[in-house]
């Protein structure tokens, strides 16, 4: 253990060496009220943050520090995360920014969004609070400026660590808040099953964002509050907001209907993003899906393999095999098959489908079509033809998007209609227009079931190591992943909505070839992995500390693996359905 002074005269000693000499900062510094803990320095002031670890660790019985009773395991992430953004924020307010060569005088740490996850960026045990940041230390060219890292180290970051974790700086109430929002969002998710459910929209939600580039809320003065049509309104009493009111969305076949700019798709986002807890002033504080509700769409060029997409997909010309099928560059119908089949493999409950991002002769074929183009000559039964037998044997639910294809009315259950961001329950119409026109169309439905096939992971094809032989996985974008010598394209991946996700899911691949033992399926491995991360955190996916992972879903940790090019399984039929299986691993449960 050194002192700041300590720290203060290497820093002295080192002006104008070369940035290598940093190195000798490594070690521990006692501070007034917290102590400084260098890891790990990168060599080179280019480097990305990740390669840098600082820990500030402060003690919880300091009556100076901001610490509450945690009761369970939710109230711990909603506290952690309630400091990660409280250190964010203070280090944008305070940190002056780069000053120098590449990352020089930065002082951050990992940029939380909109929901609140398990982050491993900040640490609760029950003696103190640990902040993992990144520290740019500064230099000009590849010299040290020990002066300015000076004023980081001794004006900024004591700063930054009062503004976020001095309870003279903070508002007990907003941390209340905080915990309140996240047990009231999980407690409104483990209801929907009782109330036959499968999503509830809150009346009053802010569903609107901001932008394309931005997942916060449209200004209330700009939105339209969400409503919920009188047909479809739930009430459920809360734990702490109350007895609150609005849309449910039963279980079945649902869709979202309307013009252009309507706000279906505004919609749809708030129900593939329910599956997160969000932060008060999010405007979907109370918007909550199941766990195992899944965006499914199509995606040119992804790799597909050994998945059995025969259920869809059949007598494809030169004998191309689709129970077993596997391709470097799927088509659009083919991308779409085999990623609800991978779904449907890993749990999912509830499928969502928005028609733009949706193959078109996957999901339907006309009467004039089916005129000119006989069944016998077209190898895709149309997922119309499919939906209901999807809920009637498997228990799984869709929630569709459409604009421009009323065929669906004939198989619905509940048809919502959106007009200027307003739900209007239009299901009695919809259906009496099904009554009442011409029924042209042909139903193609087919005998062949669907063959869920389990699939079992052979761990040689997963490589993190690059053309040297070092592990190598890193992310810099939400949807592209380095593993090995691959770059995994994860754009169809929609409910990925934080960098440090990917990066964790890239980690995870990596440790979950611990359980690949050439029995155990990919759904089985997947969930051994978020068992692990749910009893030790993500701290165990890496031998080295980190401060840049957060929790994500086995849904896309399969997904992500499925994307690996080379990566290869061998089958095995599934006896049961996977709706009958009891597993309670497919996300984390936080029980009141």
């Amino acid at each position: 253990m050194f002192t700041e002074k300590i720290l203060k005269s290497k820093l002295e000693s080192l002006e104008g060496k070369d940035y290598g000499g940093y190195q000798s900062l490594r070690g521990e510094y006692d501070f007034s009220g917290y102590k400084l803990i260098i890891h790990q320095i990168p060599k080179d002031p280019y480097a990305p943050p990740h390669t840098g670890i600082y820990c500030i660790r402060v003690n919880r019985m300091d009556k100076r520090i901001i610490n509450i009773k945690m009761d369970s395991k939710l109230e711990e992430i909603a506290f952690r995360d309630f400091l990660t953004r409280r250190f964010y924020r203070a280090s944008a307010d305070i940190s002056k920014g780069r000053r120098g060569t590449g990352f020089s005088g930065v002082i951050t740490i990992n940029q939380p969004g909109q929901a609140i996850l398990d982050r491993n960026c900040v640490v609760i045990d029950d003696e103190v609070i640990e902040v993992r940041c990144f520290l740019g230390l500064p230099a000009s060219g590849r010299n040290i400026n020990s002066k300015t890292a000076e004023e980081m180290l001794f004006e900024e970051l004591p700063k930054i660590i009062e503004l976020s974790l001095f309870k003279k700086n903070l508002r007990p109430g907003d941390l209340l808040q905080h915990i309140k929002t996240a047990k009231d969002a999980e407690y409104l998710r483990n209801k929907l099953d009782a109330f036959g459910l499968v999503a509830f929209i809150a009346d009053g939600s802010i569903l609107p964002r901001k932008s394309g580039s931005s997942d916060r809320a449209m200004s209330r003065e700009t939105a339209v509050p969400f409503r919920s049509p009188e047909s479809l309104k739930v009430e459920i009493e809360l734990p702490n907001a109350g007895l609150v009111s609005g849309m449910g969305i039963p279980e079945g076949i649902t869709l979202i209907a309307g013009g252009g700019y309507h706000g279906k798709s505004t919609l749809l986002n708030a129900l593939e993003f329910g599956c997160y807890n969000h932060i008060p002033g999010d405007g979907r504080e109370q918007c909550v899906s199941l766990m195992e509700t899944v965006k499914v769409r199509a995606y040119s060029g992804r790799p597909v393999v050994k998945t059995d997409i025969s259920g869809f997909i059949r007598n494809l010309p030169f004998q191309k095999n689709t129970t077993e099928f596997s391709t470097e560059n799927s088509s659009g119908s083919t991308s779409q098959a085999a990623s609800l089949i991978e779904a449907i493999e890993i749990g999912a409950k509830v499928l969502l489908m928005d028609e733009d991002t949706c193959a078109t002769n996957f999901m339907i074929r006309d009467f004039k079509m089916q005129q000119l183009v006989r069944k016998d000559d077209e190898p895709i039964t149309a997922f119309i033809d499919k939906v209901s037998k999807l809920y009637s044997e498997k228990q799984i639910s869709t929630i569709l998007v459409l604009g421009g294809v009323g065929d669906y009315f004939d198989v619905s259950d509940h048809v919502i209609q959106m007009i200027k961001y307003e739900p209007l329950d239009v299901t009695d119409k919809a259906h009496e227009i099904s009554r009442k026109s011409p029924v042209n169309r042909i139903r193609e439905e087919e005998n062949n079931p669907f063959h869920i096939k389990e699939r079992i992971p052979l761990p040689d094809s997963i490589n993190p190591s690059n053309e040297y032989g070092k592990k190598r996985i890193y992310a810099k974008e939400i949807h592209r992943l380095n593993f090995g010598k691959n770059i995994i394209d994860l754009t169809d991946l929609e409910q990925l909505i934080e960098l440090s996700q990917t990066k964790a899911l890239g980690y995870a691949m990596d440790y979950s070839r611990k359980y690949m033992d050439r029995k155990s399926s990919l759904k089985e491995i997947v969930n051994q992995v978020m068992k692990d991360i749910d009893a030790h955190g993500l701290d165990l996916l890496s031998d080295r500390i980190s401060g840049h992972f957060a929790e994500f879903r086995p849904f896309e940790l399969a997904f992500t693996l499925n994307r690996l090019r080379g990566f290869d399984v061998v089958q095995r039929e599934i006896i049961q359905p996977p709706h009958n299986v009891q597993d309670d691993l497919f996300c984390q449960s936080y029980p009141e």
